[in-house]
């Protein structure tokens, strides 16, 4: 989501708080703005849009502080407009926030009766004005902002200027990340470790309910309590080269692309290649389990479904999959003996983390499939399973998709082993299947000349359908997924066996239809769906491999042959071409491919 970066430093900041905005800009923003003190007086410059309309207004007024903070916003409260780009100012604060605070409204009427006058229409602007009351009461700024914080409901990453306090700037996290960055005579906040990463490796990361006070030379941690807290200081990776595009036009395009070294790095974090088993860490008891919830949104949640088809398949072991916004407000029958897995490339979705915690409170034990090993998930649960494939910067997932399915096939096939539904000889086998998989999908990206061919009459289109069976089912839901984030096509994918039940009224000589199959177990059937399509007019786009394509009816208007593969990997092999098929629409289309519209990478908002 929003994307926060603080600098208490000895040299002028407006170029590093640029910087790290522009590293912030794959979390999604309609607005950017910096805050500075300089003479102990607060100076702004906002803009709405992106960041060098920013740029555009600090060429003509820049600021002169060598100490500020800075913002991208994504619209929650409010339009994007330049009134409502944070930084927002009440009296002697200024201050950026990522979240959504639920009481709002009420501590704004509160406060206007009491004659203070808003500017904007956010929730942000509130916490300054609450913020400034507290100052204005008396208040040293650390009591202020406890006494704020404990008026709040929602949830939120402050970083705080105070007008007079030249040497400072106040943070504070609930259910939105925040970091701290130790430099050399100066010191960072960032709504993660890369927004400080072009100066400090040297992190720690704030706990729930957390705030803090940074100087030049130190930070100042105490609990939601009030007590002061030591948290770890840890040295994170260099990164710079994982978020460069390199020769790549766009972020997206560079992930589709890595998906092979990716999934390499991840399988072999699962498996042991020598003796072919799988290796899951974390001692979690298999054979011991009743079941499995997986709890996830977006493309988390679509990867969540092929992890159901996996494990139940191969391990007898029933798994619920449900996406996590709706998850607890139903309120479901949970059991002591299950394992909840919450699923998410960040580790800060709001929706999945609030699942995970309602999980946890039923009794059961919790795991994390995340790409951020210090998130707030990874933190929370019993067991990590990180993912291994680097940071992702397009909004859009990819890489992270693909490692998800990884990580979900090994637990898939130790789980198996562990309760008995296979031997070990088996077990050997299916490793050696999906040690392959880097390879299948580096061939599978070589199907991009052809992809792109497809893109061109695709991206003519106002609708359409994706259609598979079994596992290529969920991948039919991230197609559709993936057209409609980048490419603004409407797009639905279904259940090929449900195309009588209502689908097929969509089809006509306008409608391209994808259909997703290989010469498996399901082929006949989804060949059959493609002779019902075809007789209707309907223009379908076939993605099948060598035996597939030999056994299909004729007719598809275009067929894309994928390498063959066992069963077992097909969902890997079969995502970069439906990836890859998004990007070349997207980009036909003149879309902003790493940045669509709307969208965000992070959602810590539910």
């Amino acid at each position: 989501m929003c994307g926060i970066i603080g600098i208490v430093g000895t040299a002028p900041v407006q170029g590093r708080l640029i910087e790290s905005l522009k590293r912030l800009e794959y979390r999604g923003y309609d607005s950017a703005g910096i805050a500075g003190l300089a003479g102990g007086q607060v100076m702004r410059r906002r803009a709405a849009g992106k960041i060098r309309a920013l740029e555009a207004v600090l060429e003509d007024d820049p600021l002169d502080a060598t100490v500020g903070i800075g913002h991208t916003r994504w619209a929650t409260h409010g339009a994007p407009t330049l009134a409502n780009a944070h930084p927002h100012t009440q009296g002697r604060v200024t201050l950026a926030h990522n979240g959504i605070i639920e009481n709002y409204a009420e501590i704004r009427e509160r406060l206007a009766a009491g004659g203070r006058r808003f500017e904007s229409d956010t929730d942000t602007e509130v916490i300054a004005a609450l913020l400034d009351s507290e100052l204005a009461a008396g208040k040293a700024p650390l009591a202020a902002l406890k006494a704020t914080l404990d008026q709040l409901s929602g949830a939120y990453a402050l970083a705080v200027l105070v007008e007079g306090e030249a040497d400072l700037i106040l943070g504070a996290r609930r259910g939105s990340p925040l970091v701290v960055g130790y430099g050399e005579g100066e010191m960072f906040l960032g709504s993660d470790a890369l927004a400080v990463g072009p100066f400090t490796h040297r992190v720690c990361y704030l706990e729930e309910g957390d705030y803090v006070a940074i100087d030049r030379r130190s930070a100042r941690i105490f609990d939601a309590a009030g007590r002061p807290a030591k948290r770890a200081v840890r040295v994170v990776p260099a990164s710079a080269a994982l978020v460069e595009k390199g020769n790549y036009r766009h972020f997206m395009e560079k992930e589709i692309h890595d998906q092979p070294e990716g999934c390499q790095r991840t399988i072999a974090a699962y498996v042991d290649p020598l003796t072919a088993k799988a290796a899951i860490p974390g001692g979690i008891d298999f054979a011991a389990l009743q079941r499995i919830q997986i709890v996830a949104c977006g493309t988390s949640y679509i990867a969540g479904m092929l992890g159901k088809y996996l494990i139940e398949r191969l391990a007898d072991l029933a798994v619920d999959v449900e996406i996590a916004s709706e998850f607890r407000y139903r309120e479901p029958s949970l059991s002591a003996g299950s394992l909840v897995i919450a699923m998410s490339q960040s580790g800060e979705t709001a929706d999945t983390l609030a699942a995970l915690r309602y999980c946890q409170a039923k009794g059961m034990a919790s795991a994390a499939v995340v790409n951020a090993a210090e998130s707030t998930m990874a933190r929370e649960v019993d067991v990590v399973w990180p993912i291994h494939c680097g940071p992702e910067i397009g909004v859009a997932s990819t890489k992270a998709f693909t490692a998800q399915i990884c990580v979900l096939t090994a637990i898939a096939v130790a789980a198996a082993r562990a309760r008995g539904r296979i031997d070990a000889a088996e077990e050997q086998r299916l490793v050696r299947v999906l040690l392959e998989a880097p390879r299948l999908i580096a061939e599978s990206i070589e199907l991009e000349a052809a992809v792109r061919g497809v893109a061109l009459e695709v991206a003519r289109a106002r609708d359409v359908l994706y259609l598979g069976r079994g596992p290529m089912y969920p991948l039919s839901l991230e197609g559709a997924l993936k057209l409609k984030e980048i490419s603004y096509i409407h797009a639905e994918g279904y259940a090929a066996g449900e195309l009588k039940h209502g689908p097929i009224a969509l089809v006509d000589e306008a409608t391209p239809i994808v259909i997703l199959a290989p010469f498996d177990s399901y082929f006949e059937k989804s060949a059959s769906n493609m002779s019902e399509v075809m007789a209707r007019g309907g223009q379908v786009v076939f993605i099948t491999d060598p035996d597939g394509q030999a056994h299909a009816p004729q007719g598809a208007r275009v067929v894309v042959t994928a390498p063959r593969c066992d069963p077992l990997i097909a969902p890997l092999v079969y995502a970069p071409p439906i990836q890859l098929l998004a990007y070349h629409v997207a980009v036909q289309k003149g879309a902003d491919v790493d940045q669509p519209r709307n969208l965000a990478k992070s959602v810590t908002v539910e």
